[in-house]
């Protein structure tokens, strides 16, 4: 899995196992209360989009029929986490649209306490802190960057001077920066985070340690991402479990990573994430979750609440 080829990689091969509710349908029947209710699990990446690309234009390098499925809407992702006790989650921009958030941020706005945002930004932009705080007052707390913004390989991806001023701004503004990223581009992370140590950082998808070439992951390269927990602002996102190691339910392969991951960073700078709809594709939610919930024996139960609800919480809802 690569940094840009992966998602589509995924799309060509996955197809969605549930269709869109109709706008009127109610919302199925949650484990832990209404969406947006506090007291449930918080799904730290979830992706979401419309088959309405007439009101939500694709951007100029997508097509319509690369989006597998046709649509994944705030309804349907309730249908699936809301039998788990998932009650919130954040947002990540979908590539579909580019740098325009137009639908994730109308999602916030139409399902109050619901939804966070990680919003995607051009670093080249007229006004790049200007948009940033723009699209943090409208509920995009965070911002996902990766090295194909900066069209720089891994080892030099944030040396364009925009790509390190996000850094500067995100610290000001107290706002977060989401990284899709692999190994190798761990030495230029940890480069920029010791000159920027008050911005909050999070490294998605357990960096991808479980793919490809580091499948299984060696030595070498988890000594590199448990290095980047000596910044205190930086925290994992634990999840994508249907695109690393085995890719089989129950994925139990995936807990000597995920213990080595969870020591190195503790539990509060952990947080569980579905990446939904593609968990969902061929697996199912509850895969997801109970990987942490039920067979992570290693984990108190609080240590499980800070994974699942409490370090989620703070970085995106308590602010």
């Amino acid at each position: 899995m690569t940094h840009r080829i992966s998602r589509r990689e995924c799309l060509k091969t996955l197809a969605v196992s549930s269709a869109a509710l109709p706008a009127s349908a109610p919302w199925p029947a949650l484990a832990g209360g209404p969406p947006g209710s506090s007291s449930g699990y918080i799904d730290g990446h979830v992706h979401v989009w419309s088959s309405d690309t007439i009101r939500y234009p694709l951007a100029p390098d997508q097509r319509k029929e690369q989006m597998r499925p046709a649509s994944f809407t705030p309804e349907d992702f309730f249908t699936h986490a809301g039998r788990c006790g998932v009650t919130r989650a954040n947002l990540i921009q979908m590539s579909y649209y580019g740098f325009d958030n137009s639908y994730m941020l109308d999602m916030i706005a139409a399902h109050p306490g619901a939804f966070v945002g990680t919003a995607i930004v051009d670093p080249f932009g007229p006004d790049l802190e200007g948009e940033m705080t723009r699209l943090a007052a409208r509920g995009c707390p965070a911002f996902r960057i990766q090295p194909a913004h900066s069209k720089q390989p891994p080892e030099s991806w944030l040396r364009p001077e925009p790509m390190e001023r996000m850094f500067a701004i995100a610290a000001k503004h107290r706002l977060i920066l989401s990284t899709l990223i692999r190994w190798d581009a761990l030495p230029e992370l940890e480069r920029v985070c010791g000159k920027h140590p008050d911005t909050q950082v999070i490294i998605d998808h357990l960096c991808l340690l479980a793919t490809g070439d580091t499948q299984p992951p060696t030595e070498e390269h988890m000594n590199r991402l448990a290095v980047m927990a000596k910044h205190p602002r930086v925290f994992l996102k634990v999840g994508a479990f249907y695109a690393l190691g085995e890719r089989t339910p129950p994925y139990l392969d995936l807990l000597p990573l995920i213990r080595r991951m969870v020591e190195a960073f503790t539990p509060s700078r952990c947080l569980w994430e579905s990446d939904c709809p593609f968990q969902v594709t061929n697996h199912s939610y509850e895969d997801s979750i109970a990987l942490i919930r039920d067979h992570a024996d290693f984990l108190s139960a609080s240590d499980k609440d800070r994974i699942l609800r409490g370090t989620a919480e703070s970085l995106f809802f308590q602010r």
